[in-house]
């Protein structure tokens, strides 16, 4: 169960339309016409987004838009998850994920990107008086929400204003007028430390936000990259080859020259606007509504026929952004627990009905006494699930932690809850999380404790644990070769 037999990949798409290719070969993107912004478009995302196999979507001739002008939602489903990721469509979520880590994470090469002169992304250039983001179509995504909003399948580029690294990271973005958006970055985050920087130096923090592009670049603005890497290096190392970038002509930032869409501009401390409600991954409107930090847009970028990518979280089970950062997280996880030292893990996996962030999985070939804990200890705080990570639950070499049945089976069968749960104190949480107390909130203080439950056979006496009845993997693989049908309707 812990390591697929093929993990060789090959990304062969370069930017978002050549990803909409392949997609189609699939069979798997359906077009709708004639949408409007204020409903049609977030009812369509709460059909097909919490489906495992649900299509990918393209609106055009939207409402209010000018022709041409489309927006795409859920690029992470059915086969072309694989084929996004450079795998077989056969690969199951568990052989994504660990393919994913044995190809690009064991070993992560970086390849920094290449400043070119130009690119698709100039195509059209708005500048000065002629800045108007409310051309470009923004959806409102749940019917609380506070107002539309262009950024879910965004990420923003900063710079570090002292140590000059670049970070691409995924804040929201709500529209508030022509040249003013939304960019919500929590705090802890690397664009959150370089916000104070500037703040600190008493400057403007430049920003380049991409709207829309290469579906890899997103994901990784979405999920943890180390301390001073930049992601779209990380990127060039999955392919092989540097991202091609253009330098904005304000601030000098560089940006896909591929994109679809960006805005350029700045950040000013002494500026902020009311924000929200937005229906967040948590499945709540905690954050509520307050006053934050907005992007003034000073140029925009975009392609002819631009498209904007959706990916609004919609909470209470799964959707497309825990599937992506299920697959993706879990095998961070677990190549963050291998190079910690802890030995014999053989999967992790950070369940989608917890947003990939709340409650984390990981089954161990257990070698020593207390090799439970540690591993759960790690699992918790390592770089991949520190932040709002909940629970997390550790089990045998027997069980599939992938498939929640299987997981709670083992948790209720092979645990003393008094004995079998420990508790660490003030870990890192986020503002959405709807149950930190009023009192810890109006503090800022953004910590909860964490469950660590032991659900492994008790060491000192797990030869004398019953046997489980439980079929092997390859068992359950002969059953389903030979007896499948069955079940086909």
């Amino acid at each position: 169960m812990s390591e697929p037999k093929e993990t060789k990949a090959h990304i062969d798409y370069e930017d978002l339309r050549e990803w909409i290719v392949k997609a189609q070969a699939l069979g798997e993107v359906k077009t709708v016409k004639g949408a409007n912004l204020q409903e049609d478009v977030g009812l369509a995302a709460e059909a097909v987004l919490r489906a495992e196999n649900g299509p990918c979507v393209i609106f055009d001739d939207i409402e209010g838009c000018a022709p041409g002008f489309r927006i795409l939602l859920n690029m992470f489903a059915g086969k072309r998850k694989n084929m996004t990721l450079g795998f077989p469509d056969h690969f199951s979520k568990w052989e994504l994920s660990d393919g994913f880590r044995q190809a690009f994470l064991k070993d992560q090469k970086t390849i920094p990107h290449r400043i070119v002169d130009d690119g698709p992304v100039f195509q059209n250039v708005m500048m000065g008086d002629a800045v108007d983001v409310t051309k470009f179509p923004a959806p409102v995504w749940h019917e609380g929400d506070g107002g539309p909003y262009i950024g879910t399948g965004t990420y923003s580029i900063t710079m570090d204003p002292e140590e000059k690294w670049l970070n691409a990271g995924a804040y929201r973005a709500q529209v508030h007028d022509r040249k003013t958006v939304g960019i919500a970055i929590a705090k802890g985050h690397h664009g959150y430390l370089h916000q104070e920087k500037y703040i600190k130096r008493g400057e403007p923090m430049p920003v380049a936000m991409v709207l829309g592009g290469d579906p890899l670049a997103f994901f990784y603005g979405g999920i943890e990259a180390p301390y001073g890497v930049f992601e779209l290096d990380i990127v060039g190392g999955m392919r092989g080859k540097p991202v091609d970038m253009v330098r904005g002509k304000l601030t000098g930032l560089p940006f896909p020259a591929h994109a679809e869409i960006v805005l350029e501009g700045f950040v000013h401390a002494e500026k902020t606007v009311m924000e929200g409600p937005f229906g967040e991954w948590s499945g709540h409107y905690a954050g509520g509504s307050r006053m934050r930090h907005v992007l003034d847009i000073g140029a925009i970028y975009h392609r002819n026929d631009p498209i904007v990518v959706g990916v609004p979280p919609m909470g209470a089970g799964p959707d497309e952004m825990a599937r992506y950062r299920a697959v993706m997280r879990s095998a961070i996880i677990k190549e963050n627990m291998t190079k910690a030292g802890v030995p014999g893990v053989q999967q992790v996996w950070c369940h989608e009905v917890g947003a990939a962030r709340m409650f984390h999985s990981v089954s161990i070939k257990q070698a020593y006494p207390g090799h439970a804990v540690q591993a759960a200890a790690i699992a918790a705080q390592c770089g991949g699930s520190a932040y709002a990570s909940k629970y997390v639950v550790v089990t045998d070499e027997d069980v599939d932690v992938t498939n929640l049945d299987n997981l709670l089976w083992a948790m209720l069968t092979r645990t003393d809850p008094k004995e079998s749960i420990q508790f660490l104190s003030g870990a890192w949480d986020s503002s959405v999380d709807p149950a930190l107390t009023p009192e810890k909130r109006a503090a800022g203080d953004f910590t909860h404790s964490v469950a660590l439950i032991n659900a492994c056979r008790p060491y000192h006496w797990r030869d004398k644990f019953p046997r489980s009845n439980s079929p092997s993997p390859e068992l359950m693989r002969r059953a389903r070769e030979k007896y499948g049908w069955l079940l086909e309707s």
